[in-house]
This record gives structure tokens, C-alpha cells and sequence, in this order.
């Protein structure tokens, strides 16, 4: 059967391939699911079965934006303990939290997808770590969200075992022991994980962090990832008390504890990474242990700068992420290409720190090499999965800025004019074609209002 072809042209395009190579006006060809060619100027004569022209003049063609990190689930506690740190934060939400079902999860998931691929992101992910007992299937509810509205998902399968009366932040009954977790761990492996090319739908092992999980939790986790051949996540770094926390528990850093627990390497990934020494840049680098770089969530629970410039000089790969939207109330990825350039440019390396297309390229590249996909997305080339946003560049908010990178980056949020995944529209003309936005909406009001009166209660 002869391939279906979407043509788009007259865009600029924006690669991020190797060469960073840049099109003032050029085309992309997608053939079914995946990106046939890309050049300057019109598209070639005689394509057959071309089902869709674009005409992308005035806009920006791009990768899909890739989320690193996130906690869908938070989309139902938006602006809560809004001065707190991370520490008082978690205190203050987790027996909320602890009170979440099965109809809670499926819609802060549908609130926190929507609000993504609307704005740009084909590729998400969501480290879930709260299982209360009796609260039904959560994992199936959050990768069935994400099928609906048609991104392409990572779902990091978290765990915790250790509850207030083990020294942890939960309470006890928001916890796993350590068989079962495990044990569910590997059936959510089983059940979904597809290693096949274009896969819509992965798995990692994911316990929560160190303050959290019990050593063995952490060890056998990693063990158990490398047996079902999936990446591994956690938080790592995030903040000073962390630091002191492992010291104390430990007698060693954050980074010494994850290596000797088999967690540093090249199918590794952890979120947020604030509080690190040239030691552990180092062995991140040597190892090719990847960081979601959070920035809007590190400056809104008052974390500190993650020094990323060092990050990217050592070989680290860098993608980034929204984080849980109970602290990035945003919740969508453009904010953190621009804020990454902005924040980082507050630390040492001041204006020199990141470029608006090195924070393009986190965004895309650098977020495919963190979920260990560089080779199907994360640049537009030919032969990789199209996925693919053109943003519109011609309007009010961007019509003096000449360099639509920096326009993108710089720039107020701009309207997606179209977004594909697999070849496939989940985006037009900054409206979702998969999921009403709408019914989202008061889905998400009514069960965060449920989760509230729940949580009120006791």
C-alpha cells in the first residue's frame, strides 16, 4: 500500500539535528508515521498520495517538545502551599495526596496531557509514585489517558516504602511494601512496555527518591530494570536538606549513594539535580546518567539554579521537564525552554550560560537522549518519527522579533498551527482534535473538589 504524504512548506525549520542546520524557508515530507525528506525551499515535484498540504508561512517548524518529568496527578492540588520549600511542600500535600482513586488519577492525567500537547509537547512522561491501598488501577488509568489524547507516553512506574513510621514523608498507608512493590513494578513492565520502533507506550522503574524508598527498594529496582532491558528514574539532588538527609542516613552524598545502589548509567535519568559538585557532574558525565532539568519548579519550591552549562560541558544529557503541577501550576513545556536560558543566566555563567537554541535543543534532542529515544525523535531528520510542531509566528506577540528561535524561546507562548505525532494530528490551530478540552476541564474541577472534601474529612 503506498505511503500517505502530509506535506508542509514555506516554514522556517528549526532541525536540532547534529549541525544545529536551520531552513529560513524550507519542507518536511512525512510518509505515514515517519519523516521522509527535509530541505530548503518547496517540496519536490510529484509526490504521489499526498492527502494534506500546509502552507506554514509565517511560522516555526520543530520537533515535538519531550517532557522529562512530571507528576500528572498533581493537577488536582494546583495551587496549594504556594511559599513553602520542597520539604514543608511535601508535608503539607502528601495526605491529600494519599487520598487519590483510580477517577482522580484518569483525569488530573487527562488535565496535565491536554495542557501539554496543546502546547507542543509529543512526547511526555509521568513519574508516579502514589499507590493507596484500594485506590483501583492508577497505572492503566494514566496510560489510558495518555493513549486518548494520542502522545507519545513514558509512564515511570514509581514506588515508596517508606512511611512516616520509617522516617518517610507519606503516610504509612500511601506506602508499598518493598515485595509488592516490585512485584507491580514488573506487571505494569509486562503489560505495557513496547521496545518495539515507534512505540506509543514505555515503561521505566521508577522508586521516588532516597528519602522515600528503602536502600533495598532502590537496589532491587535497578536490578530489576536491567532484567526487563527498561531505563530507571528518581528524583536525585534537589535540594540542600536532601544532601543532608543522605549524609545522615547514609554516610555518603546523593550521588555516592545512587552509584552504589547500580544507579548511575546510561539508561539512568533523574529529575532535578540542583545541588551537585564537579564530583558528581563528573561521574553523571562519565556515566551518561541523564537530568530532567526542572527550572520553574526549582525557583517555585525555591530549590536553587541546577548548573546546567557545567552539565552539558561534561557530556550529560539534559532534557527538560514541567514537574508535578502542583508546583509548576503552568503546566506546559514551553515555560522551560524559556526559562531555563532565563534562570541559568542568574548563575555563574551569567549571560554566556545557555543560548536560545541550546534551551530549543533541551526541550527536543535533549529530551530524547534522557528517555533513550534519540534515535526515533527529538530532531527533525529523515527516517525518525514525525513528530512535529509548527508554531505560529506572525501574530502580535513575535511580529518584530527576525529570529524565530529566539522568537520561540524568548517569546510569549506561541499558537501551535499544528502538531503531529506518528504522522497523526493531535493539535490544529492551537486546539486539541483528540480530547474536548472542555469536558477536561470540568472533569478536572469536579474531582479535585472530590479530592478536597475527601482530604478534609480524614
Amino acid at each position: 500500500m503506498a505511503a500517505s504524504r502530509i506535506v508542509i512548506e514555506n516554514c522556517a525549520i528549526a532541525t536540532v539535528d547534529a549541525n544545529d542546520t536551520e531552513y529560513a524557508s524550507g519542507h518536511v515530507v512525512v510518509a505515514d508515521n515517519l519523516i521522509e525528506s527535509v530541505g530548503a525551499g518547496r517540496a519536490p515535484a510529484g509526490l504521489e498520495n499526498v492527502v494534506r498540504r500546509v502552507d506554514g508561512t509565517g511560522h516555526l517548524l520543530t520537533p515535538g517538545l519531550v517532557n522529562t518529568h512530571h507528576h500528572f496527578y498533581q493537577w488536582i492540588t494546583r495551587g496549594l502551599a504556594t511559599d513553602h520549600n520542597l520539604f514543608d511542600w511535601l508535608v503539607a500535600l502528601y495526605p491529600t495526596w494519599a487520598r487519590i482513586d483510580e477517577p482522580m488519577a484518569r483525569a488530573a492525567a487527562q488535565g496535565s496531557l491536554a495542557m501539554m500537547a496543546r502546547g507542543g509537547v509529543t512526547t511526555a512522561m509521568d513519574h508516579h509514585y502514589v499507590y493507596p491501598r484500594g485506590a483501583g488501577d492508577l497505572s492503566g488509568a494514566i496510560i489510558g489517558a495518555a493513549s486518548e489524547t494520542g502522545v507519545r507516553f513514558t509512564l515511570a512506574r514509581g514506588s515508596m516504602d517508606r512511611g512516616r513510621s520509617d522516617g518517610g514523608l507519606p503516610p504509612d498507608f500511601a506506602v508499598e511494601s518493598l515485595e509488592d512493590a516490585l512485584a507491580a513494578t514488573e506487571a505494569t513492565v509486562d503489560k505495557y512496555h513496547d521496545a518495539s520502533l515507534g512505540a506509543m507506550t514505555q515503561i521505566a522503574v521508577a522508586p521516588c527518591s532516597p528519602f522515600s524508598v528503602s536502600t533495598e527498594l532502590m537496589r532491587q529496582g535497578a536490578e530489576l530494570a536491567r532484567r526487563k532491558g527498561v531505563r530507571l528514574h528518581t528524583h536525585g539532588s534537589e535540594t540542600v536538606e536532601e544532601e543532608q538527609f543522605c549524609k545522615e542516613l547514609f554516610g555518603m552524598g546523593p550521588t555516592d549513594y545512587f552509584e552504589s545502589t547500580g544507579w548511575l548509567g546510561s539508561d539512568v535519568w533523574m529529575a532535578h539535580c540542583v545541588h551537585m559538585n564537579d564530583s558528581d557532574i563528573a561521574a553523571f558525565g562519565r556515566t551518561g546518567t541523564g537530568v530532567a532539568h526542572c527550572p520553574s519548579s526549582n525557583a517555585r519550591l525555591a530549590a536553587g539554579i541546577a548548573r546546567v552549562p557545567d552539565m552539558l560541558r561534561a557530556g550529560v544529557p539534559v532534557g527538560l521537564g514541567v514537574d508535578g503541577t502542583a508546583s509548576n501550576e503552568s503546566g506546559e513545556l514551553h515555560t522551560e525552554l524559556r526559562n531555563a536560558l532565563l534562570i541559568n543566566r542568574l548563575g555563574a555563567h551569567r549571560e554566556s550560560a545557555l543560548t536560545a537554541r541550546q534551551a530549543l535543543r533541551l526541550g527536543t534532542h535533549g529530551g530524547a537522549q534522557v528517555l533513550g529515544r534519540a534515535d526515533q525523535i527529538g530532531s527533525v531528520e529523515t527516517g525518525k518519527l514525525a513528530d512535529l510542531v509548527l508554531w505560529k509566528l506572525d501574530t502580535l506577540a513575535h511580529s518584530s522579533i527576525a529570529d524565530p528561535v529566539v522568537a520561540l524561546v524568548l517569546g510569549a507562548a506561541a499558537p501551535v498551527t499544528l502538531s503531529l505525532v506518528n504522522g497523526r494530528s493531535v493539535v490544529e490551530d492551537n486546539h486539541l482534535t483528540t480530547v474536548d478540552e472542555d469536558a477536561v476541564a470540568r472533569s478536572t474541577r469536579a474531582e479535585a473538589r472530590r479530592l478536597a472534601r475527601i482530604a478534609a474529612a480524614g
